[in-house]
């Protein structure tokens, strides 16, 4: 008899009206659902101890939807403990906006992109505006950033509860697999600067900064039975194939459920997770291939680039077809050869941890020089201004607000969840947490097996290396996110050391 009950339960996130798409620079408004957008949760208790995954698809789990869910399940009345439910995001980029606040930032809930560009407005010279290139206001086709929030609190919680009520005595079985599907993202050149997207068929390319990760940890859920219920799926890669297209989407995480459900059974349950993979995407920038679809980003343009034989592009629906295929094949073959037996009788403890980690901070000389740059472009700056000047200047524009914000605290407070699951660990944190620090982790973890969860409870920004942060560029930069290497370095021992403890 199993001490692990085990409880699944999805839900649809999809609004019912067209969307303005978050993730980009250019305005984008869907105009047809590839597929819908869902939220999966997964319970496991024990009596004694609880894990509450909730996996959505959308961009970010922001702090306050935290709180806000949390909140809405605290007088259940059932068991279930809000403090140990872990929201995570798949990190899709055609997915919705809603009013967000980070916790290092109690704004009044504007996107990051929304206050760079208040920022960008306050310096525009006489004569000149910011034109959007789609309007939305007004447009009741158009769900507004309230009509997404309502939405989420009203399904995030119930899809919860749900699952905690379908508790059933269950057990599992982990197992590992590889498939590509991450590739580093930025380039380092011989100057010693780096670049996200940047060009490599140039004669001072000289390597992808950071390595990559095919490994894919996985868990699979049993019933009493031994029959499979769901699917843990953790990959070292945000949901990014088709992040430019105007249609709403899971990108290549709903072709793994679509595929994975044809194969099992329509009843199966998958949950994704993205691990540590802030310098991660699924494009090859060595084998770059053209996409067929218009990508309005600056950071991603080629000129006249050499025809590959590889993989379609990763941009494209192609790509997003390849890799579900990649993915769903490999986990369909793992379990078809064979999995250690089932553990039942499994520990599992659940430690929340609350860190502090430093503020990255501007220097005076930094702000000077930034606000001298953002006033030469614009001065230089012939007519209005739209998201190409905003992706331009993004970097200045974000070291005036971290100026701001370093003047009212030092240190953040961060939120880690570390779990022990039989032989199995979880660790969980707020940032796009670049590879390195992910490989650190499990590299040192005593866990047989141990999956990192980026984006989880809060989205803190990018949150690079020692070596990204002299190479510069977006993901870098000091407006890319809240915290630094240093901090990288101290969230890393924080998470090892609950780690190894649970496993002496």
């Amino acid at each position: 008899m199993s001490n692990l009950k085990i409880g699944w339960a999805e839900t649809s996130i999809t609004p019912d009206k067209k969307i303005s798409l978050y993730g980009q620079f250019a305005e984008r408004i869907s105009e047809y659902v590839e597929k819908p957008l869902t939220a999966t949760a997964l319970v496991i208790e024990n009596g004694e101890d609880q894990v509450i995954f909730c996996s959505c698809d959308l961009a970010e789990t922001t702090w306050n939807l935290v709180l806000a869910v949390r909140e809405k399940l605290k007088d259940n009345g059932l068991g279930l403990d809000p403090d140990k439910i872990i929201l995570n995001a798949i990190h899709t980029h055609t997915g919705p906006s809603y009013p967000g606040k980070q916790r290092s930032e109690q704004d009044d809930g504007r996107k990051p992109f929304d206050h760079l560009r208040a920022l960008l407005e306050s310096f525009l010279v006489p004569g000149q505006r910011y034109e959007e290139k789609a309007n939305i206001s007004n447009n009741p086709e158009i769900a507004t950033e309230q009509e997404i929030w309502d939405l989420l609190m009203e399904r995030l919680p119930a899809v919860i509860l749900e699952a905690w009520r379908n508790r059933r005595p269950g057990s599992f079985c982990n197992g590992f697999g590889r498939a590509v599907v991450g590739h580093c993202r930025r380039a380092a050149y011989s100057d010693g600067s780096a670049q996200m997207w940047g060009e490599t068929n140039t004669a001072v390319f000289e390597t992808v900064e950071g390595g990559n990760d095919s490994g894919v940890e996985l868990l699979y859920l049993l019933d009493e039975a031994g029959e499979l219920t769901g699917i843990v799926c953790n990959v070292a890669c945000p949901a990014q194939c088709v992040q430019h297209r105007m249609f709403v989407s899971p990108d290549f995480w709903g072709e793994v459920k679509l595929r994975l459900r044809k194969h099992f059974g329509e009843h199966i349950f998958l949950l994704p997770q993205c691990a540590a993979a802030g310098d991660q995407c699924p494009v090859d920038l060595v084998r770059w291939v053209q996409p067929e679809s218009d990508l309005n980003d600056p950071n991603c343009t080629r000129s006249d680039p050499p025809r590959r034989k590889a993989d379609p592009s990763m941009f494209d629906l192609a790509g997003m077809y390849k890799v579900g295929k990649r993915l769903s094949n490999e986990i369909i073959e793992v379990w078809n050869e064979g999995l250690d037996a089932p553990q039942t009788d499994a520990p599992l403890q659940h430690a929340v941890l609350e860190v502090q980690l430093p503020l990255r901070r501007a220097t005076l000389t930094d702000v000077r020089n930034a606000r001298a740059a953002i006033k030469d472009y614009l001065q230089n700056k012939e007519g209005n201004v739209n998201y190409i000047d905003l992706a331009n200047l993004q970097v200045h524009l974000g070291v005036l607000r971290r100026f701001d914000l370093q003047e009212q605290v030092d240190a953040m407070d961060t939120e880690l969840h570390i779990i022990r699951l039989g032989t199995v660990a979880f660790a969980t944190s707020p940032f796009e947490l670049f590879l390195d620090f992910g490989n650190q982790i499990r590299a040192r973890s005593l866990a047989e097996q141990t999956f990192t969860v980026q984006l989880a409870n809060g989205s803190e920004g990018y949150l690079p290396t020692e070596k990204a942060e002299k190479g510069g560029h977006y993901s870098a930069f000091i407006s890319s996110g809240q915290i630094g290497h240093v901090g990288g370095d101290l969230l890393v021992r924080h998470t090892l050391k609950q780690i190894n403890k649970m496993f002496p």
